[in-house]
């Protein structure tokens, strides 16, 4: 029985032994041509900054303070859109996407709903950085519903001039602040 129990130890044990030394050999570093490898450490450090593969104290430096944190609070075209569609359902609320996206919201007629999307182009309070969507879902019967894109229509017009001013008024009021 102990005879037994050491062949099969070394028949685990050969094994394993060859899978480590298999894999050892995997591990080899590779070439390196040295006409194309400076031999002088700076150089060769400087060379591996200049590829992007290492990391110098002034690269560290320059892009200290290089972030630019900006909150949902302190956008006023953001804060005026939300508060312009306080009274929707909203479906869909990014920030860091610049997108709000209402649900369909029926006024005092049931067969009719409207849909909002909001998408942010630009942080700047101008007509031309934000795009308005509306859209128009008309029901007659149950099951039969049909939606319509409302291009330039007075409800997306009339939204945009209310926000315009709404986040006039935001920016107005955090100049005062400051």
């Amino acid at each position: 029985m102990i005879l037994m129990t050491k062949k099969f130890n070394i028949f685990l044990i050969i094994p394993v032994i060859l899978l480590m030394l298999t894999a050892c050999n995997a591990l080899k570093p590779e070439k390196v041509n040295t006409r194309e490898t400076p031999v002088n450490a700076q150089e060769r450090a400087r060379k591996n900054i200049e590829q992007g593969s290492g990391v110098s104290i002034n690269s560290i430096l320059k892009n200290r303070g290089g972030t630019n944190f900006e909150f949902s609070s302190s956008n006023p075209m953001w804060r005026a859109s939300l508060e312009i569609l306080d009274f929707l359902p909203l479906s869909t609320v990014d920030y860091s996407g610049g997108m709000i996206v209402s649900d369909w919201y029926t006024g005092e007629s049931s067969s009719e709903a409207i849909k909002i999307s909001i998408r942010f182009l630009s942080n700047e309070v101008r007509s031309d950085s934000i795009k308005i969507i509306v859209h128009k879902k008309k029901c007659s019967g149950n099951q039969n519903c049909k939606i319509a894109l409302l291009s330039n229509s007075k409800i997306s017009q009339e939204l945009r001039g209310t926000i315009l001013k709404k986040a006039a008024e935001f920016k107005k009021e955090s100049k005062k602040k400051k």
